[in-house]
């Protein structure tokens, strides 16, 4: 597994955060769950409507499974460990201010629930094009882009087109799917190797912001 310290700056901001949890919360529920999601406001926004000046995607409407697993998996260095994952580097350790599976699933209930947020597009690529390779795609994340459980694939129409390129690009590179054990990044990883350059791969983000939500 490759490791990497967290600068200075994110361990401060982790100290702080950490400091506000120890603070008196709910006890439980989903008034809880939106209590702890605060410590996430600062980097996703308030509504989980992402944010491109702090590289984070937009979360909101994702599915309670998808977003303890993803969690999980920062807390655990299975995601955000690769020394180049500079916005996985720092969402590793406030993944961990969650300090119970229960409290991530509660964070997680409450991200799921949130209105869908899905920004304007915001890179130049072929619509046309890219739905010709979103076929392959269509096979696990749905004909639709609503996600299949079941194959653990999350929903993709809402996300962020410019998040789409910079996971492609991890995958394709080994900065996610690093670890053997994430097996359903291992096949992201597939999947992404296949792409042949960037402009394929902001085409299929084109097409996949123009599916309905």
């Amino acid at each position: 597994m490759v490791t990497a310290r967290p600068s200075l700056v994110v361990m401060a901001l982790v100290a702080s955060v950490a400091s506000g949890c120890a603070s008196e919360l709910p006890s439980d529920g989903v008034a809880r769950g939106e209590a702890l999601f605060k410590n996430c406001v600062q980097c996703h926004g308030a509504e989980a409507e992402g944010s491109t000046l702090m590289n984070a995607p937009a979360i909101a409407g994702l599915p309670q499974w998808y977003v303890a697993a993803q969690v999980t998996n920062f807390q655990t260095g299975l995601r955000g460990a690769h020394a180049d994952d500079t916005e996985g580097l720092k969402m590793r350790p406030m993944s961990r201010t969650l300090k119970s599976a229960s409290d991530v699933s509660l964070v997680a209930e409450y991200v799921s629930k949130l209105p869908v947020k899905r920004g304007e597009a915001t890179l130049a690529g072929d619509a046309a094009k890219g739905q010709a390779a979103f076929a392959t795609c269509s096979a696990c994340h749905g004909a639709d882009g609503s996600g299949n459980e079941a194959m653990k694939a999350p929903p993709i129409r809402q996300l962020n087109d410019w998040y789409v390129v910079s996971q492609l690009r991890k995958f394709k590179g080994g900065v996610r799917a690093y670890d053997p054990a994430d097996t359903s990044g291992a096949t992201m990883k597939a999947m992404a190797g296949a792409i042949p350059d960037e402009a394929a791969m902001r085409d299929l983000a084109a097409y996949i912001h123009s599916l309905p939500l």
